[in-house]
């Protein structure tokens, strides 16, 4: 006995390559496909569809199929109604729950569908009934408590893929992985423009950064975007910062002078120095009020009352008063700062690009830039399928974008 169900799912299929994968996954998982209905678009900006009757051995192994088919944009053609069990254990989803994507979501519940509220991938979804009209949440796993109504199965669920295209001029997101060949000047206008509009549009542009914008001299250009106002939230590790304010404090970055390319005399100390004045100062901010800290990013983004939020790993020294030591409530930190963000650039970072990638919902645009092509390749491969990559010397990359976007940055130079 096998069980049956039919898929649909809409898109620019061959050209992505999307279907083949979806086909795959189906294979992959056990089942077997009927394409029921294919209907390929003439042109190349029409977008094609196709109707598939799926089969597996059991209802579970179904389940399970259909919310891996929901990652690539592949709904149920009658869904039905959304099934919903209680958590027993604080920490810990009922079996079967339904594992979210970052698209934009649907839950049918009594007749009703309910947009899903703020998209992130591998959380639950929670039912709260409490107030006069019913809504639905992503939650990750470690924040469930015994009592809450979990969503469980792939019944009663859509998904909404956003179908972006290259207008002319605009970034051409999900058009490559990775972008190493093009033109470099074209990218960074387009860059630019994208930052632009999502200013325009009211939102906030998000920054995720590694300490490499230090190491390649590109401090410079990032004070002036974060002192123009393209800069509104930065996340980045206790890495960035510290050596900022090395480079604010000494002129070096792990003991190298910016100015000369050469280590100096004790210059190894330099960070571990950084650390303590700010440790002493008691903070970032405090360090800039009490003018201990003059010069650099972190002193920019207090400055013009900018957010920034630094979670540490395990290799830190110091680390900085500011870092979260716990990475729980980092993530929480993080979360609790994307809301208006509207475009987000990452920067010399493969762990933290990973780490906001995998909570920002898929409808904002998202461009990473870092001259090694697999920090790219790894966000695409855990789900970031909105990921645009430029491959490239990310101090060079800011340095041109600080004059696309700042006019005194240009007429300074």
């Amino acid at each position: 006995m096998h069980v049956t169900e039919t898929v649909e799912i809409s898109g620019h299929l061959i050209d992505t390559g999307i279907l083949s994968r979806v086909l795959d996954d189906i294979r992959e998982y056990g089942g077997d496909w009927i394409i029921d209905r294919f209907d390929v678009g003439h042109e190349a900006a029409e977008l094609s569809s196709a109707r598939i009757s799926i089969s597996t051995e059991d209802d579970e192994a179904l389940q399970r199929l259909l919310m891996r088919l929901q990652t690539r944009g592949v709904n149920q053609v009658h869904p039905g109604e959304a099934e919903v069990d209680t958590a027993e254990l604080d920490g810990v989803f009922p079996d079967g729950f339904y594992s979210t994507t970052n698209l934009a979501t649907r839950v049918r519940l009594d007749g009703r569908w309910l947009p899903v509220e703020n998209p992130e991938m591998d959380c639950g979804l929670i039912l709260d009934d409490s107030g006069e009209s019913p809504r639905v949440h992503t939650l990750p796993m470690a924040d469930v408590k015994a009592g809450m109504k979990v969503v469980c199965g792939a019944s009663g669920i859509r998904v909404d893929v956003p179908v972006m295209t290259k207008a002319e001029g605009s970034f051409g997101f999900m058009e490559s992985d990775v972008s190493s060949e093009k033109p470099q000047a074209v990218l960074v206008r387009q860059v630019a423009e994208g930052m632009r509009e999502a200013k325009a549009a009211g939102k906030k542009v998000l920054w995720v950064g590694g300490p490499g914008v230090v190491h390649t001299g590109a401090a410079p250009p990032m004070v002036s975007l974060v002192n123009a106002g393209y800069v509104d939230v930065l996340f980045a590790g206790n890495a960035l910062a510290t050596h900022d304010i090395e480079a604010a404090l000494y002129g070096t970055s792990l003991g190298v002078d910016l100015a000369q390319g050469r280590g100096v005399e004790h210059g190894h100390e330099h960070h571990i120095r950084a650390l303590n004045t700010i440790r002493k100062a008691g903070s970032i901010r405090q360090a800039v009020d009490q003018g201990v800290l003059t010069d650099g990013i972190m002193h920019a983004l207090v400055t013009q009352n900018k957010e920034f939020v630094l979670v540490g790993s395990v290799r830190d020294d110091g680390p900085l008063p500011d870092v979260y030591t716990d990475v729980i409530e980092g993530q929480r930190a993080m979360r609790a700062k994307l809301s208006d963000v509207g475009f987000c650039m990452m920067v010399a970072t493969m762990l933290h690009s990973v780490a906001t990638g995998n909570i920002l919902p898929a409808s904002i645009p998202l461009v990473c830039v870092d001259i090694n092509p697999a920090t790219v390749t790894k966000l695409a491969d855990r789900g970031s399928s909105q990921a645009q990559g430029i491959v490239t010397d990310v101090g060079l990359f800011l340095e041109q974008l600080a004059v696309e976007l700042v006019p005194q940055y240009r007429d300074r130079r």
